[in-house]
């Protein structure tokens, strides 16, 4: 069977204002000035524990093991109140699931979002139904770049034949590690300039997924 597993966040969905909320929201709670959108924007692709690092070194946070993981939950508290208010899905998402749903191809979620969340997100975009996996960034004991959260997604869906659709460097390095093709979405929140991202296709709109889709497949087929 055939199997295309996406990431989340700037692939799927930009959920860059939901995010940046919750972050200005705990800092002001603290007593400290909020950030930029562009700032929390570029923290986002390594899973929250990461960002909330990020968030704690640009507002001059004394950090400790402790008082990062105090945050951390106070953050994931806020987001999970409010994590798909001002998100919203990337031109093309639903008729694009729809086509690789007709096409006969399992789908599944691999992100670094924390599972319940990712659930949270996908419910809210009314789009959970077309996932048979969702693996989060709390599911294993590694997370992305390390290939085993993809190949558990891939176990799930019980296909045999998968590629990654991502958004980001992590993704691309994710593919390179699961030896997986990957299509890169450029519309999401890479930090380098798309040449520099290896990736089999790139694509700036969803529309354009289900032809290349097909075309990586053909290609596996006839290696």
């Amino acid at each position: 069977m055939k199997g295309v597993i996406f990431d989340l966040d700037g692939t799927l969905v930009d959920s860059a204002p939901d995010i940046h909320a919750a972050a200005n929201a705990l800092l002001r709670a603290m007593g400290y000035q909020p950030l930029a959108y562009e700032t929390v924007r570029g923290f986002i692709g390594n899973g929250i524990p990461k960002l909330v690092e990020r968030v704690m070194r640009t507002s001059d946070i004394e950090h400790s093991r402790a008082r990062h993981a105090d945050l951390t939950r106070k953050f994931e508290h806020l987001y999970a109140e409010k994590p798909a208010v001002k998100t919203v899905l990337y031109p093309g998402v639903i008729s694009t699931l729809d086509a690789l749903k007709k096409a006969g191809c399992l789908m599944g979620v691999c992100t670094n979002k924390n599972h319940g969340l990712t659930v949270q997100v996908l419910e809210g975009m009314k789009i959970a139904d077309y996932f048979g996996s969702v693996i989060g960034g709390d599911s294993l004991a590694v997370r992305k770049p390390d290939a085993a959260p993809f190949f558990a997604c891939a176990k799930e869906l019980g296909a045999n034949e998968v590629l990654y659709v991502g958004d980001s460097e992590v993704d691309a390095a994710t593919a390179a590690a699961a030896n997986v093709p990957f299509l890169l979405f450029t519309e999401g929140y890479r930090k380098s300039p798309v040449e520099d991202i290896v990736c089999d296709h790139s694509f700036a709109r969803f529309e354009a997924l289900p032809e290349l889709v097909d075309g990586l497949f053909e290609r596996t087929a006839a290696a």
